[in-house]
């Protein structure tokens, strides 16, 4: 006689199969982040490594910072953090992608852009390979700028908006006692374009939902709350050391409007906050 299974059987082994995923979904959603905030940490500290080994190339000093637009010298302004290619070159001797310095040491785009992202920018790898060359297929104009996952710092200045002083990005590994030694960290910002009234990351946080991207954006998470989101973040320091904290260890950094009277942009214009580690200020 051929033997089969009872249909209480089925039922139990079902039930049985139904409480063992149960139980190992939420383990295997946890170590999946857990590999992802892995990954973003080893390219965060592949980041620093790229500078420090241009500046031990160079004069010990790091790239300028692309996080600029204007179209001349005398006519720029700061812009976000998180710029890979910006709207122009503030000078000829000046590049306008962190490629265009970076691309010898750091050729894979996979290190510049967060795993924790909702959706990688379909052209990001060209525009990286393509560096100052890059044209956007999709659009009409020329210098297409691009804006990625991470906040980079070197050579950057913003508005510390609770104490009106300057934030200084390091200029080199010896980054001295005036300016933080904050190379690379996650996007944590408020009030951007894409989400205006918004929290918005890379890192994916409780009640996020997804901000589609755009030709110039890369597509991140965002919420509107009342509350800054409860999420651990990433920074990278001149020493290649990269440490988490928490997002209510961090303090707001405004982009600066007018860089001869380190004016901010007002409230709901411009770019918006970024949130940089409190321990980046010691």
């Amino acid at each position: 006689m051929r033997g089969a299974f009872s249909l209480v059987e089925v039922v139990v082994v079902v039930s049985v199969v139904a409480v063992v995923i149960s139980i190992l979904l939420p383990a295997i959603g946890r170590a999946r982040r857990q590999a992802l905030a892995l990954k973003s940490m080893n390219n965060q500290r592949q980041i620093v490594t790229a500078v420090n080994l241009f500046a031990a190339d160079g004069d010990d000093r790091y790239p300028d910072s692309v996080a600029t637009i204007g179209t001349e010298a005398a006519h720029w302004n700061w812009h976000e953090p998180m710029k890979l290619i910006g709207h122009r070159a503030r000078s000829p001797r000046m590049f306008r992608t962190v490629s265009a310095y970076l691309y010898s040491y750091l050729p894979d785009p996979r290190s510049v852009y967060c795993p924790c992202a909702p959706r990688r920018y379909k052209y990001f790898d060209q525009a990286w390979a393509a560096a100052e060359d890059w044209d956007n297929p999709d659009t009409p104009m020329r210098d297409d700028p691009l804006t990625g996952t991470y906040c980079l710092y070197w050579n950057y200045t913003g508005y510390l908006d609770d104490t009106g002083d300057l934030f200084q990005g390091p200029r080199g590994p010896a980054h001295g006692r005036f300016s933080s030694g904050l190379v690379v960290s996650c996007f944590l910002g408020y009030d951007q374009y894409l989400s205006r009234g918004k929290y918005g990351s890379c890192r994916r946080f409780p009640n996020a939902d997804k901000t589609q991207g755009t030709y110039e954006w890369p597509a991140y998470w965002s919420v509107a709350d009342s509350q800054i989101p409860r999420i651990t973040l990433y920074a990278g320091y001149t020493d290649t050391h990269v440490e988490s904290c928490s997002a209510d260890e961090t303090v707001a950094v405004s982009v600066i409007k007018d860089p001869e009277k380190a004016e901010p942009y007002p409230a709901y214009i411009g770019p918006g906050k970024f949130f940089i580690p409190r321990q980046a200020l010691q």
